[in-house]
């Protein structure tokens, strides 16, 4: 990681190059602060560790594409701790080199979020699709290729960077896309109860026999509180342990909530529950 940021403590890091949509977020959010640029998301996540950033902008989901690859790895064992989400509106821009024209494309590049948010309109316009690591990195190749027949799906701040056309706007399949965001920190501070609408978000792990899910989630239910999120997915190269990822609204200091986590606990044992934060609801999630 080569670029420096003059105050650490003012820095968000984000995955990826500047121009990028994780950029766009976190100007949009905390636009007094420097961004950080990272190649990985393990990099990010490290910068934050190291000190070289105070936050990390952590994309998790899509509303087109689903959710991001491999990041829920990441969280559980990497320190760090959920202190807000947003969700950004994902604008996707076809972008070609200065001069180049729509009809003269031959092949699209982006990473494998953005072709996926914009499978329809690259098969009516018979693109070949081709995965680079992120956005922005697929402008900057396409400006420096300057080749008319190669393209990008990238952002209008990237097409600024980079010096392209926008060929085509709102290249995106579908207007609702989204993208989700968990904005990350090495300290944590558990908010106080309040009439606001809270996440919190836990990993827990079972084993792997009949009914145990069920179990560990009954408290949850009969305690009346919402889950809005729930993956699997296996650990530890094992085919017979799996780990949760749930999002779900609520405190954990509520009554209702020390009654559900207890009740995780009592099926899940004591270590096998973590939270990974509390934060304030996005005002645009939907009741």
């Amino acid at each position: 990681m080569s670029q420096k940021v003059n105050n650490p403590d003012n820095t968000i890091a984000f995955q990826g190059i500047p121009g990028a949509y994780s950029e766009m977020a976190c100007l949009s959010n905390f636009n007094t602060m420097e961004t950080l640029a990272c190649p990985s998301f393990e990099q990010m996540i490290s910068s934050v560790q190291e000190n070289k950033a105070k936050l990390a902008m952590v994309p998790v989901e899509n509303s087109t594409a689903g959710r991001v690859a491999d990041i829920h790895h990441l969280l559980p064992e990497s320190g760090l701790f959920i202190i807000g989400e947003t969700f950004f509106r994902v604008n996707h821009m076809l972008l070609g080199p200065k001069g180049s024209k729509l009809e003269n494309l031959k092949e699209v590049r982006s990473h494998a979020q953005g072709l996926a948010q914009c499978r329809q309109n690259i098969n009516n316009l018979n693109l070949i699709p081709v995965i680079h690591p992120d956005t922005a990195g697929a402008a900057k190749e396409v400006s420096e290729l300057n080749d008319k027949f190669i393209g990008a799906i990238a952002s209008n701040l990237a097409a600024k960077r980079y010096n392209l056309e926008i060929l085509q706007e709102n290249f995106e399949d579908s207007s609702h896309n989204t993208t989700r965001f968990l904005i990350m920190s090495k300290s944590f501070e558990m908010p106080k109860i309040s009439k606001k609408k809270y996440i919190t978000t836990i990993v827990f792990s079972t084993r792997s026999v009949p009914a145990a899910l069920y179990k560990a989630l009954g408290g949850f239910a009969t305690n009346g509180i919402n889950l809005t999120k729930l993956e699997s997915y296996m650990i530890n190269g094992s085919m017979t342990a799996t780990q949760f990822y749930v999002d779900i609204e609520g405190h954990p200091e509520t009554s209702a909530m020390k009654h559900a986590l207890k009740e995780l606990e009592f099926y899940c044992g004591q270590n096998k529950v973590k939270i990974l934060g509390t934060y304030l609801a996005s005002p645009l999630r939907k009741s």
